[in-house]
């Protein structure tokens, strides 16, 4: 395919829209969005770097998700070269095809640079996901300014730190919102899973990759089945993630193997569904439980030189990791992070749950206020949101059909 630039646009009312994805979760957002794009410009095209899901939306990839998939320090320091050269390879030929807009989807560390290096030459840029600058320096926020036009913020607060640092940021609503009913389905959840409906159950979900269950599970587990000795007919339902979680999980359950526990093959949301208190680590899964409406416990470890550092930089502004506490701006939930998620401390917290009912329901209001703020301010899909602030920024001669 040649490089130059007859590559371009067939007609004003078909714009040309560069997307870089560099993950699955990426891929789900660029699939969603491709879509919401296609019924404003049905003849746009789309082009970049992308997965699955968004070849199937009609997408135009010039090299796959998985050549940018990579995670840990020490995987991204073993393919930096070859990174670097993508990178510059992508600049040289997205700066050749000129096309209305480039959008860098998540995967900050790969796309700020790569939007960067194109809002200089004189393209509109975008990047889709804010990083976490709420929990982060926000000096991040100012140089975002630099590489984006416009960045499309998940979260409701995220706008207005971006405004105090003269970054143009829209909020267009989670996708994950979007996925959930307002009312949670527990009965049907239930049914999927077969349980029974009139019984306790707790959802153990130590973490989606094998190193987080490593370092949570055996202190998760632990104290699920102290929870068990004290809730007369408790369920515990443990989802792996994945195969190589599943192996762990399997080696630390069978060190108490007296445990009422159904360990699954993923089924993550109907476990959360289904479960009167979830017991997680922190991440975007606490997000998953708020929107499943299920009052829960969050706790996390870190490699304790990974956290000394961290607290010793003062890289983190925030002592509030879960995301419904961020988003509420209380303490909605208790969190349990490195030296206080011990057995003991989680225990006592499950059971605090459990036991008082009043409380739980409370949380269970909270949650659905919340979820109304995450997608209830639109009209439409967080991809189509999404959809429309980046046509905002559009040639005028693009918005005709």
């Amino acid at each position: 395919m040649s490089e130059a630039l007859p590559e371009s646009r067939t007609e004003a009312a078909a714009p040309t829209i560069a997307l870089i994805a560099g993950e699955a979760s990426g891929d789900q957002l660029g699939g969603a969005l491709i879509q919401a794009l296609r019924q404003r410009y049905p003849n746009a095209r789309i082009v970049g770097v992308g997965g699955p899901r968004m070849h199937d939306a009609g997408f135009e990839a010039w090299r796959d998700i998985h050549e940018l998939s990579v995670m840990g320090f020490l995987e991204v320091l073993k393919h930096l070269p070859r990174l670097l050269k993508l990178r510059r390879d992508l600049i040289r030929r997205i700066a050749a095809l000129r096309p209305d807009v480039v959008v860098g989807i998540d995967a900050p560390d790969f796309n700020l640079g790569l939007e960067r290096a194109l809002k200089r030459r004189g393209l509109r840029t975008v990047h889709y996901v804010s990083p976490s600058v709420w929990a982060w320096r926000e000096k991040r926020a100012e140089k975002l300014g630099q590489s984006a036009d416009r960045v499309l913020c998940l979260f409701p607060m995220e706008p207005e730190i971006y405004a105090r640092h003269g970054v143009d940021a829209r909020f267009v609503g989670h996708p994950l919102a979007d996925r959930f009913p307002l009312v949670a389905d527990r009965h049907g959840a239930r049914e999927t899973l077969d349980l029974a409906q009139n019984i306790p159950v707790l959802a153990v979900l130590p973490g989606s990759r094998a190193s987080e269950v490593e370092r949570l599970g055996q202190v998760f587990l632990d104290a699920a089945a102290r929870v068990a000795q004290s809730i007369p007919g408790l369920r515990i339902v443990v989802p792996a993630a994945n195969a190589r979680c599943r192996e762990v999980l399997q080696r630390l359950i069978s060190l108490a193997p007296n445990a009422p526990l159904t360990l699954l093959d993923g089924q993550a949301h109907e476990a959360m569904l289904a479960a009167d208190v979830v017991l997680l680590a922190s991440g975007t899964a606490t997000l998953e439980a708020m929107l499943a409406k299920r009052p829960m416990v969050v706790g996390y470890r870190v490699a304790p030189m990974t956290y000394r550092f961290v607290q010793a930089l003062k890289l983190i502004k925030t002592d509030t990791f879960a995301l419904p506490n961020i988003l509420a701006g209380q303490r909605l939930v208790p969190e349990l992070m490195q030296d206080d998620c011990t057995v003991d401390k989680v225990t006592e917290a499950v059971l605090a749950l459990f036991r008082d009912s009043q409380r739980r329901g409370n949380i269970v209001a909270a949650f659905e206020a919340l979820h109304r703020e995450l997608n209830g301010h639109h009209d439409g899909s967080a991809a189509e949101q999404a959809a429309e602030a980046i046509a905002e920024l559009l040639p005028d001669t693009a918005h005709a059909r």
